[in-house]
């Protein structure tokens, strides 16, 4: 009697270096960077400037921040994502079978395609790690699923989870951890701090020519811009403002880890940090709902950098809400994901 066939479950996040070491730091940043949706410009420009100029004056600089991130057991986006990996196997059981992949570095889409592959699943639904959909994102993890598939001859059914920034258990995670800070200390203010994007990456997907230049074009989802990263954002924010009950004025939304000279979408979270400290705001609670587990831009940069900034201009405690990471809450909501699918 033949075993019943099963159904792959491959979550994918980013990406993260083997090791905090200069090499291997240098060898993510160009796999990462030469990604034609996330430096979206010609490529011998792109080549030029990640190989010349940004791999070998940055690899040194991030790789002593990587160390300071890193555990006795890795990198914290990798140690996550093995758990959830073997969460969501538990919770779905025996007809799944679920693989942890990493867009840039390992284990690489196309080793878990492979081994699905081997396996020989009936379908294969993979959930992007990415709350909003974003080109440099999600799209960049679409554009390699299809790259490896299309050298298939046999190509298994395949369902891609294009976003879940609205899902109750989203806003939810977000708002468990959120309480136990706002339940034993005052805030002056909430930042809402999300990973930014070139502008022109937006307004280049903004297939309609539609967008008001950046404007109160994403004051909510319609269907001309439900596939905006800025107009998600912005629905994801007014949907935790409503779960924690924050009342106009009292949060702000921004966009951090901006690259080059070019404009990324506004308010800069550093800025905006600065500012507020600058007006007498003393204790910040800031979220960071781009990242479903911490890593270096949430950690590192809103944890310690902006911290630092914050108190440098004269306000006292800028605290961080842990990502999603490995909460029960997370587990249920990819279950829930890959069941709708």
């Amino acid at each position: 009697m033949n075993k019943k066939l099963k159904t792959g479950v491959f979550i994918v996040n980013l990406g993260t270096p083997d090791s905090p070491s200069v090499p291997d730091v240098r060898k993510y940043l160009r796999e990462f960077l030469m990604d034609g949706r996330v430096i979206d410009i010609p490529y011998i420009n792109r080549w030029l400037l990640v190989n010349l100029i940004i791999a070998p004056f940055r690899s040194p600089k991030s790789a002593k921040i990587y160390q300071e991130l890193w555990t006795d057991q890795g990198s914290p986006l990798k140690i996550y994502g093995e758990l959830n990996e073997k969460q969501l196997q538990a919770a779905l059981g025996d007809e799944f079978v679920v693989k942890l992949g990493m867009r840039y570095q390992s284990p690489s889409i196309e080793k878990g395609l492979l081994a699905f592959r081997k396996i020989g699943v009936k379908k294969i639904i993979v959930i992007p790690l990415f709350p909003q959909y974003a080109s440099a994102s999600t799209g960049s993890v679409y554009e390699e699923v299809t790259r490896v598939l299309n050298t298939w001859q046999s190509i298994p059914e395949l369902k891609i989870v294009n976003n879940f920034y609205h899902k109750d258990k989203f806003i939810e995670g977000f708002t468990e951890n959120a309480k136990k800070f706002l339940s034993t200390k005052k805030y002056d203010h909430i930042l809402f701090s999300y990973h930014g994007v070139p502008e022109r990456q937006v307004l280049k997907g903004d297939d309609d020519k539609d967008c008001c230049q950046l404007g109160n074009c994403c004051n909510k989802i319609t269907s001309k811009n439900q596939f905006c990263y800025r107009a998600q954002c912005f629905e994801t924010t007014r949907l935790l403002a409503k779960a924690l009950d924050l009342k106009e004025g009292s949060y702000t939304l921004s966009f951090q880890s901006r690259l080059g000279k070019s404009e990324w979408i506004k308010p800069y979270s550093d800025k905006v940090i600065k500012e507020l400290a600058q007006k007498g705001v003393k204790n910040i609670l800031a979220f960071s709902p781009a990242f479903v587990a911490d890593c270096l831009e949430t950690t590192i940069e809103v944890g310690d950098e902006f911290s630092e900034i914050f108190k440098e201009n004269g306000g006292e405690h800028l605290q961080l809400v842990p990502s999603l990471n490995d909460q029960e809450v997370w587990v249920e909501l990819l279950k829930e994901l890959t069941l709708e699918a």
